[in-house]
C-alpha cells in the first residue's frame, strides 16, 4: 500500500488500490459495488449471519435498512446511549488521580460492549457480547489473509455472536461487529496519541476527536469489488475489479498529523467513516464517545506506560495500553 500511494489509484492485475480522496469518493458512489463478493464487507456479513445485514443489500431494502439504522444512532439516539458510557468512566478513571493506572483496553471493551446492548435492547452480559464480536471479527478477518483455516473455529465465533444478538440476527450481529470492533480499536490508539502529543488542553473539542479518528482511521481500509464499469483516479474499472480502498490515505492519516487548531477540511476528516450512501451510520455516536473520553480523561493529564499490540485483532488495535495519571 505504501509503494503505491504516490498515485490516486494503482492496478495490479484484477485489483485497484485507491489512495486519493477523490478517487475514494468515486468508488464508494460513482462505481456500482458487488455487495455480496466474497472478500467484501458484505460478503463476510452473509458468511456470518445470512442475508439482511445492511452491508449486503441493494436499493430500496439497503435505503430502508439503513434509514432506521440511521434512526437509532441520531442525535437522538446518541443522547440516549451516553449515559452509559459517562458512568463507566465516572467509576473507572478516578483511580488516575495521584498516579493511579488504567489498562484502556478493558474499559474500552466494556463501553463498547455496553452500548451496543443498549443499542440492539440486548439482555446479555456486556463483556462476552464484545468479546463474541471480537472473535467473529477476528475469524472472518483470518478467513481472507494467507495460512491455513480452521472453518470450525470460525463456525464457532459467528455461532458464539448469534446466540446473544437475537433477532433480527444478521442485522444485529453486523452492527455489534462493526459498533464494537472500532470503538476497541478507536479509543485507546485515539488517547495514545493524545498522550504521545500531549494534547490534553485540546480535550472536550469536537475538532480533537474529529483529527484524531482521522489520523487512526479505525478501519484503515475498505475491500470493495466492481459490479460495473467507470473509472477512479484514472484507472478504467471493470466488472469483478477488486477494489482496496485506503481510507487511511484518503484522509491524509500519512501526511498530516493531528492539529485540532488546524483541523482537516471536515470533508477529508469524514472519509474515514465512508461517504455518501456507504456512510457509516455511527459517526456520531464514535466521535461524541470519543470526546467524552478525552474530556474524562483531561484533567488527569495521563501518560502511556505500557502498550501492546494486538496481533490477533480484525482491525490494527492494542491488547494492552496502561496509562497512568499525573501526581498532583
Amino acid at each position: 500500500m505504501a509503494a503505491t500511494r504516490g498515485k490516486p489509484a494503482q492496478r495490479l492485475g484484477r485489483t485497484v488500490v485507491v489512495h486519493e480522496a477523490e478517487a475514494f469518493r468515486a468508488a464508494l458512489t460513482k462505481i456500482p459495488l458487488d455487495r455480496t463478493a466474497a472478500g467484501t464487507t458484505g460478503g463476510a456479513a452473509g458468511e456470518l449471519a445470512g442475508s439482511g445485514a445492511l452491508f449486503d443489500q441493494h436499493g430500496d431494502e439497503h435505503r430502508g435498512t439503513r434509514r432506521d439504522t440511521s434512526a437509532l444512532l441520531g442525535a437522538a439516539g446518541v443522547a440516549k446511549l451516553r449515559p452509559i458510557w459517562m458512568k463507566l468512566l465516572d467509576d473507572r478513571l478516578p483511580v488516575l488521580d495521584a498516579g493511579g493506572t488504567v489498562d484502556l483496553v478493558p474499559l474500552s471493551v466494556e463501553i463498547a460492549g455496553a452500548t451496543a446492548a443498549a443499542l440492539l435492547e440486548l439482555d446479555v452480559d456486556p463483556v462476552e457480547l464484545a468479546e463474541a464480536a471480537q472473535q467473529a471479527a477476528s475469524a472472518a478477518a483470518k478467513a481472507h489473509v494467507p495460512g491455513p483455516r480452521r472453518p470450525a473455529d470460525e463456525r464457532a465465533a459467528a455461532d458464539r455472536l448469534l446466540r446473544l444478538v437475537g433477532e433480527p440476527r444478521g442485522l444485529h450481529a453486523m452492527l455489534a461487529v462493526a459498533a464494537i470492533n472500532t470503538t476497541v480499536a478507536a479509543l485507546p490508539r485515539a488517547v495514545a496519541w493524545a498522550c504521545d502529543d500531549d494534547l490534553w488542553h485540546h480535550a472536550g473539542e469536537n475538532a480533537l476527536a474529529d483529527e484524531l479518528l482521522r489520523v487512526t482511521a479505525p478501519t484503515p481500509l475498505l475491500p470493495r469489488v466492481a459490479a460495473g464499469t467507470g473509472t477512479v483516479g484514472g484507472c478504467p474499472i471493470r466488472p469483478g475489479d477488486r477494489l482496496v480502498l485506503i481510507a487511511r490515505h484518503a484522509a491524509e492519516a500519512h501526511t498530516r498529523d493531528p492539529d485540532p487548531e488546524e483541523p482537516a477540511p471536515a470533508r477529508t476528516a469524514q472519509l474515514v467513516f465512508g461517504v455518501g450512501p456507504h456512510a457509516c451510520p455511527g459517526a456520531a455516536l464514535a466521535r461524541t464517545q470519543l470526546t467524552d473520553l478525552l474530556a474524562a480523561l483531561a484533567p488527569y493529564r495521563p501518560t502511556v506506560v505500557r502498550a501492546r499490540a494486538d496481533r490477533h485483532a480484525a482491525l490494527p488495535s492494542w491488547r494492552e495500553l496502561i496509562i497512568r495519571g499525573r501526581t498532583a
